[in-house]
Formats: C-alpha cells, sequence, structure tokens
C-alpha cells in the first residue's frame, strides 16, 4: 500500500486499492475522529467524509510521510474544522454508552471492575482539553512514537513530551494517585 508514492493515475484497480486502505485504516481512524468528536455517530459520518476526502486526494499522496501518517493528518484536520463549527458547539452531546464501551452481559465480578477502571480512565482522558487529550491518545492508544506524533500534529517533539507529562500529570490529579500512578 505504501506503493501509493508511485501515481494514484496509474493505478489500475483504484477501488481495491482504496478499500484495502479503508480496511486497513478504518477502525484506527474511527477511534482517532471519535477522540476528538466524543460521539459515536458524528465520528461515523466525518470518517466517511475522511475517507471520501482521501480518495480525491490520493493523486496529492507524495510519499514524503507514511500513508498512516498523511491520513491522521487529514483526519485530525477535518476534526478540528468540525469542532469549530457552529454544530459542533451549540448541538451535539456525547454518547456514554459508546464512550464507555458498555457491555450489559457482563455478570463475572472483577471484570466488571476492570471495566469500571477503564471506564473512569476513559472518562477522564475524554475530560482533558483537546491538546492532551490527542496527545493521550495517539501515543497510549494508537501507540504512535513522540517523532510519528510531531510529524501528525506538525509540533515539535519537546512541546509533545512536555504535553504528554502535563496530560499524565492532569489524569493523576483527576483519579486516585493509586489507580492512576502506572500512566
Amino acid at each position: 500500500m505504501e506503493e501509493l508514492s508511485a501515481s494514484w493515475n496509474e493505478i489500475d484497480n483504484k477501488e481495491e486499492v482504496f478499500e484495502e486502505i479503508m480496511i486497513t485504516y478504518g477502525q484506527e481512524l474511527l477511534h482517532l475522529v471519535f477522540s476528538y468528536v466524543r460521539n459515536q455517530a458524528i465520528a461515523e459520518e466525518l470518517t466517511q467524509d475522511i475517507f471520501i476526502k482521501v480518495y480525491y486526494s490520493l493523486n496529492k499522496y507524495k510519499g514524503k510521510s507514511s500513508l498512516r501518517t498523511w491520513l491522521w493528518r487529514i483526519a485530525i484536520n477535518r476534526c478540528k474544522d468540525y469542532l469549530k463549527s457552529w454544530y459542533a458547539k451549540n448541538v451535539v452531546k456525547v454518547d456514554d454508552e459508546f464512550l464507555f464501551g458498555i457491555d450489559r452481559n457482563e455478570n463475572v465480578e472483577e471484570e466488571i471492575l476492570q471495566k469500571e477502571e477503564e471506564q473512569l480512565l476513559i472518562q477522564a482522558v475524554m475530560n482533558l482539553p483537546i491538546v492532551y487529550r490527542e496527545i493521550i491518545f495517539l501515543f497510549y492508544f494508537e501507540e504512535l512514537s513522540i517523532n510519528e506524533i510531531s510529524s501528525i500534529l506538525k509540533i515539535n517533539e519537546n512541546t509533545i513530551k512536555t504535553r504528554l507529562r502535563r496530560a499524565k500529570h492532569l489524569l493523576k490529579k483527576i483519579g486516585d494517585e493509586e489507580k492512576w500512578k502506572n500512566i
């Protein structure tokens, strides 16, 4: 797939290649978008919009960065545009069931306690300001390196490290010191 830098216009099976991109990156992209908008329906809609934009922009992909980094940059820009919109500021509510991944059929006490801790952590992360939330999401959930995050967000590595430290500090303040100290 990284061979897309050749030329999108020369590829005969564009639909197959694009479908492979959607299959490979779709779920990760949806999680990234959700980390910004905090609403399942909006995240799904924006992810579709992002893939449409990607499809029409693939001929502009030069291969200077990885395809994943290029996709994440498009997605983050689209999410930030959405968050600035009137609709996002005045209409949207958070869908708690998607946010916390509630599974109503869990009966085992240990699993329930684990889910509660995960929910607290997710809630704490989702309540962070966006500049910290995006760093935590990309670093811990997407497991990107500081260098990759710097490339995606177009922020220098020292700023990324500082924001990561501050985000962890804020999470520790929010929760019980023992619960979050392993972050």
